[in-house]
């Protein structure tokens, strides 16, 4: 049909036209009036000297009448019928030079009359003169509407400012209706005349959690296949993940796969100034999902409004949150099953909502969105790279072995960040080293190659780095080491990358390694140049956590083992004091003493037993600014540990894959080597 319509349109797409706008009409009208007014349909009364008037016009027999408007002091004068067409020799040629036309109609002319009293005595000494009566009638005139104008100005300025404030308060009173709407909710309608393009087919991974909604989108659309067999519809499934995993573009699948109403909303939308607002959006919310039943409410970030209530109500015995709250508690567990809606909410703090809002009843199914494993992001590539003009060495397999701990949004930031890179480099296709230097500036900033760093400094950070490297190297459990850059990038001055592996479990060798690795860089700067500089900032920080963590969190000590302080409910927050005594206090800082000083000297260990080598790769770091790790397996030997088919993976011209298969999402980051100082 579309083909059809542009055959006959010459080849052109149909014209399409602007939909109708109701301020036209004021338009339409303004228009109008321009025209009517210029339209030609006679000139209004010729405005007249007073002494032509009195000298040639006054004692004329073409005077028809005159009519003298005494509050004005005006004369309006009304020539013979005969007289207007040939009025112009009734003047001299002076008078009426450049002078339009008269009207046909009367008055023909208007005179400013200085007094009435003089306007007698030139009109008693002109009918002297011609020897007959000059018609003239007095009149005193009034303008209705200026004096109504006069007195009802104030009152009409009042009533537009009135007007004025009005229109402003109803725009920030939400919706149409503005103030007196202010209780109805904002949800975004999404109904069968309204089309969403998203299907399940565009959200890529996360199968598991498409399982669960495609149940539930098939519950919507044959009841009869699970009510026959004594099957109740699922009040709520809560969408629970980290941020930027895809739980809103989950959300916009069911609405388009599930046919039916589909209401919107944030939680911030129903948080108001008014109190009572939040209840009284709840509540229409609701009202309008049972009418277009069946129908489905989509709350996104419902953590604002489902935060846990307050234990002590002397700080918030009216809190306008927990009354929100309250009501969406009865409204979801308030309405009969049968009434078919069903309630979609997202959040990544599910660990702060109330337990009265996560009990079964409520939302009956909660659905984990993880960050993406190494085939699910190897999915996602293969989404966001169609638009893109791909160069024939890009593959995506690669790529998603590149990103650890990457989430959806952060691949297709990737994709977008390489794309702009190409066009930068004023390129035709986005090739494999775009996707490469995306990753970088993502994950460790901008490049600040224009820093000033003294020399000295430049072989601290290349000394400090190769520290780095060569123990991770040479460890067989800590994370493989990708390369090593003495580039500055954002607020780091250097950084050791390295690329996890995807693993569930983590034993206390793993963690041993990787603490003694991390403080490879401070052991460096202590060995070769006997100080130690603010570098290890960073280090020190992500040491001290995974000490206390093991000590206190996985019962990874001798003298704390099998013993866990961690509080999974969260609820640790608002205590006031530790689960554990003052002599426990003690006995977990000197365990994390000792495992950090033991790692210590483990690292110095390590480098003096390497010196040679160590050093090789520093100079060769200070030449090179970046080190791979084909260099640090020919100066350091083959990795303990490795894969026969680990060298299949590397690739000498970019970022070199892991060796491992399956990259570990928990630290998809460089380790990179803050200089606080310097900045």
């Amino acid at each position: 049909m579309s083909e059809d319509l542009n055959k006959q349109n010459g080849g052109q797409p149909p014209i399409k036209m602007p939909k109708f706008n109701p301020y036209w009409i004021y338009g339409i009208i303004a228009i109008a009036l321009i025209v009517v007014s210029s339209m030609n349909l006679g000139s209004g009364p010729q405005s007249l000297m007073y002494g032509t008037f009195e000298k040639e016009l006054l004692g004329s027999q073409a005077v028809s009448k005159i009519v003298v408007v005494r509050n004005e002091l005006k004369a309006e004068v009304t020539l013979n019928p005969d007289s207007i067409n040939n009025y112009k020799k009734l003047f001299s040629q002076s008078a009426i030079d450049g002078e339009s036309e008269p009207s046909q109609f009367g008055p023909h002319f208007v005179v400013d009359i200085p007094s009435i009293d003089s306007f007698e005595e030139a009109r008693k000494a002109a009918e002297q003169k011609s020897r007959h009566d000059i018609p003239v009638v007095y009149e005193q005139r009034t303008n209705m509407f200026g004096d109504i104008i006069a007195v009802l100005w104030p009152f009409l300025l009042l009533l537009l400012l009135y007007f004025l404030l009005f229109r402003r308060m109803t725009s920030q009173g939400g919706g149409p209706g503005g103030i007196f709407s202010v209780g109805k909710s904002k949800a975004q309608v999404v109904d069968k005349d309204s089309k969403v393009n998203v299907s399940f087919k565009d959200v890529a991974g996360l199968d598991g959690a498409k399982q669960e909604l495609e149940e539930i989108v098939e519950f919507l659309k044959r009841p009869e296949k699970y009510t026959e067999l004594g099957g109740k519809i699922p009040k709520g499934a809560l969408l629970v993940g980290p941020p930027g995993t895809g739980k809103t573009l989950l959300a916009k699948a069911v609405a388009g796969e599930a046919h039916v109403p589909f209401f919107s909303m944030s939680g911030s939308d129903f948080v108001e100034m008014f109190v009572g607002v939040g209840a009284s959006r709840v509540r229409d919310l609701f009202k309008k999902a049972k009418e277009k039943s069946p129908s489905i409410v989509f709350i996104d970030e419902i953590d604002a409004i489902g935060r846990a209530r307050s234990k002590n109500n002397s700080f918030s015995s009216n809190d306008e949150r927990e009354n929100t709250l309250n009501q969406l508690l009865t409204e979801m567990d308030g309405f009969g099953t049968n009434s078919g809606v069903i309630i979609l909410a997202a959040t990544n703090r599910a660990d702060i909502l109330d337990g009265a809002l996560m009990r079964a009843g409520r939302f009956d199914r909660q659905i984990s969105v993880d960050l993406p494993e190494y085939h699910e992001r190897e999915a996602i590539f293969e989404v966001h790279l169609r638009p893109l003009k791909l160069g024939e060495d890009v593959d995506k397999s690669f790529m998603a072995k590149q990103t650890p701990g990457f989430s959806g949004a952060d691949i297709a930031n990737v994709c977008n960040e390489a794309a702009l890179i190409a066009a930068r480099k004023e390129k035709k296709q986005v090739e494999k080293s775009d996707f490469l230097d995306a990753i970088d500036r993502i994950v460790g900033g901008l490049e600040k190659k224009d820093k000033i760093i003294s020399p000295d400094e430049r072989r601290s950070i290349a000394y400090h780095e190769a520290g780095h490297a060569a123990i991770g190297w040479l460890l067989e459990n800590s994370h493989p080491l990708v390369k090593v850059t003495i580039v500055p990038r954002s607020k780091f001055l250097g950084a050791a990358w390295y690329l996890p592996e995807e693993r569930q479990l983590t034993t206390t060798e793993q963690l041993l390694d990787n603490i003694c690795s991390t403080l490879g860089g401070r052991a460096a700067e202590e060995l070769t140049f006997g100080r130690i500089s603010t570098g290890a900032l960073n280090d020190l920080e992500k040491v001290t956590k995974q000490a206390y963590a093991m000590v206190s969190y996985y019962g990874m000590s001798d003298k704390l083992s099998n013993m866990s302080y961690y509080d999974s409910t969260g609820q640790s927050a608002y205590n006031f004091g530790k689960p554990y005594s003052e002599k426990t206090a003690e006995t977990i800082d000197n365990e994390v003493r000792r495992i950090v000083d033991e790692q210590y000297a483990r690292a110095k260990a390590v480098l003096t037993a390497n010196r040679e080598k160590h050093i090789e790769l520093a100079e060769l770091l200070l030449e090179r600014e970046v080190v791979f790790s084909e260099d640090l397996e020919r100066i350091f030997g083959p990795r303990k540990g490795a894969k026969p088919d680990d060298a299949k993976e590397a690739e000498p011209a970019a970022l070199p894959a892991s060796t491992e298969e399956e990259p570990q999402p928990a630290e998809p980051r460089p380790e990179p080597e803050a200089e606080p100082t310097a900045e």
